[in-house]
């Protein structure tokens, strides 16, 4: 039963992600029919590629310390406190992790770059900065540490540190010995997934870094499209493969040490409204916080892109139906890419959904009770399988979409033209958070009420349809949603295989800001905003049905 219900998403794997990446490394590294491994030796031998290889590393830890510094205060205040506006200021917080990362690039160019505030206040640019990087980061993924660790904090019974309290110990001690063992896994599992999209940043560093600063994965980008480098580009796709599969297995055991024997309770139970001027205190900067890092990019974002050469007004956004006013490289109006862009995401998540629902039901099957070596396999079958499904978060997108490129060229897979290219792709990332949001509610249901329904003649289709789905069926919009945003968003595969005559909003954003001149700019920060509204509307309906069960995200 397990193995049949993941056969989809192994094929789909298979095909979409392992065969294209594939592909690409050893187009790269063979030649004349032999692998040239001495190609490691000439990449590594070369002082910028261990320059790129150092920033990477570099930028990815302060950018994960930052984040941290700057997130747990937010993260025990979700956890902790009761306050009007709470659900609203959790959707708010999130907003940022499912904007595409071109407008994340594009609002702290707006905040830090010409004209922004800071220029126009003090004379002050941080483009192309190693700053506006870290800080977009920081932004991007404020929500990873509050949703991680401050879903668990919420559900630590605060009866056990009162109980450390009772017996002499201080405030800080009892926090120190009882509440932050039992968060460590769950800050460590933050930390990781921090810096694992900090350390496969593009789309941010690509913007905000220009030719100065350049991520492992901007690298390969430029050693694929600029200088057509394939050598090069697969050798650091390989350092970046195996970076990535290093931080999933330290994730996987950082979450399975977070789920083993702790003591939860209702998350609802433990917040109180805040009492005393500490607490309020906390609460009050976690705002300011949450308005300066979070909310002021995206409101300076909409600013730009009203404020026309004449003054205010809607100048960019009316010249955006127009083709004659488009980037030389658009064939279309860039309108158009909007249309292009939420037929493309409803797709990608109707794909994401079948995909990721099947490998999340064949997660939660109960290993055999009988024989324990069969157990062990399966165990390990399982997390294999689990770390395969989350591995084209780390991959180099970029990677993946040149792959495409070069082995879905020939019948029956000859899609290099076909309209479904890109929502396949767009799925690719999909699916993780397809199945992150499933696995703790699938988990969750009784495994009894199967088997009685099993019992009582019921197939494993209307076991399912009867029992399953009426319990997971807010999970599965949550999940759609988060999909939708996502794929909405994805830039590395797509920058290498959408059409001229149908780009997505963040392909025709990165070409707009590539291009000199007010308009185009202009036009770039109209588009941003557009996205930025569409992504934010989407999780806000997506807060109104979310329980707090509701998965991983």
């Amino acid at each position: 039963m397990r193995l049949g219900l993941m056969a989809v998403p192994l094929a789909f794997f298979a095909l979409l992600f392992a065969y294209p990446v594939t592909a690409i490394v050893g187009r790269g590294l063979k030649d004349g029919g032999h692998w040239q491994l001495g190609r490691f030796t000439a990449v590594f031998a070369d002082p910028d590629v261990l320059h790129v290889l150092w920033f990477t590393v570099w930028q990815a830890a302060a950018s994960t310390a930052l984040t941290l510094l700057i997130a747990l205060p937010g993260a025990y205040v979700f956890a902790r406190f009761d306050f009007p506006g709470k659900r609203l200021l959790r959707a708010v917080v999130t907003v940022p992790f499912v904007l595409p990362t071109v407008v994340v690039g594009s609002a702290f160019l707006a905040l830090v770059g010409r004209g922004g505030p800071l220029d126009a206040l003090w004379g002050v640019r941080l483009d192309t900065s190693v700053w506006a990087i870290l800080l977009a980061h920081v932004f991007f993924n404020y929500a990873v540490v509050v949703r991680t660790v401050g879903g668990l904090w919420g559900q630590l019974d605060p009866r056990q540190e009162e109980a450390a309290r009772v017996l002499g110990a201080g405030r800080f001690a009892a926090w120190r010995k009882v509440t932050l063992p039992a968060l460590g896994p769950a800050v460590a599992a933050a930390a990781l997934m921090v810096f694992l999209f900090t350390f496969t940043s593009f789309g941010i560093v690509q913007i905000l870094g220009g030719p100065t600063f350049s991520t492992l994965e901007v690298e390969i980008y430029r050693q694929t499209a600029d200088y057509l480098d394939l050598p090069t580009a697969a050798v650091l796709t390989l350092i970046q493969f195996l970076a990535v599969l290093v931080l999933l297995a330290l994730h996987a055991w950082t979450v399975r040490r977070r789920e083993a024997a702790l003591r939860l309770v209702d998350a609802s139970s433990t917040a109180r409204r805040p009492c005393g001027p500490g607490q309020w205190a906390l609460l009050w900067g976690t705002l300011a916080v949450i308005a300066v890092l979070l909310v002021a990019p995206l409101l300076v974002l909409a600013e730009r892109s009203f404020a026309g050469p004449d003054g205010y007004g809607a100048l960019f956004y009316t010249s955006l139906s127009s083709a004659a006013s488009a980037d030389s490289t658009f064939a279309v109006a860039p309108l158009d890419a909007l249309w292009n862009s939420l037929s493309y995401a409803a797709a990608a998540t109707a794909i994401a959904l079948v995909v990721g629902g099947l490998a999340a039901a064949a997660l939660t099957l109960p290993h055999s009770r009988h024989r324990s070596g069969e157990s062990r396999r399966a165990g390990r079958l399982v997390r294999g399988f689990d770390a395969l499904l989350m591995l084209p978060l780390g991959v180099s997108a970029v990677t993946v979409g040149f792959g495409f490129l070069i082995t879905l060229d020939k019948p029956p897979l000859d899609l290099r033209s076909s309209w479904w290219l890109v929502p396949l792709a767009q799925a690719l990332v999909g699916v993780p958070f397809v199945v992150r949001t499933m696995l703790p509610v699938l988990r969750a249901v009784d495994g009894r009420l199967r088997e009685a329904a099993a019992v009582l003649g019921a197939s494993p289709w209307r076991v399912w349809r009867e029992v399953d789905l009426p319990m997971v069926r807010r999970a599965l919009l949550i999940a759609a949603g988060f999909a939708f945003a996502v794929s909405l968003g994805e830039f590395g595969a797509t920058v290498f295989i959408a059409r001229p005559d149908r780009p997505t909003l963040p392909v025709a954003v990165a070409r707009l800001l590539g291009r000199a001149g007010e308009l185009n700019y202009g036009q770039a920060m109209a588009m941003s905003t557009i996205l930025m509204v569409v992504c934010a509307g989407a999780l806000l309906a997506l807060e109104r049905i979310r329980t707090d069960q509701s998965g991983e995200f």
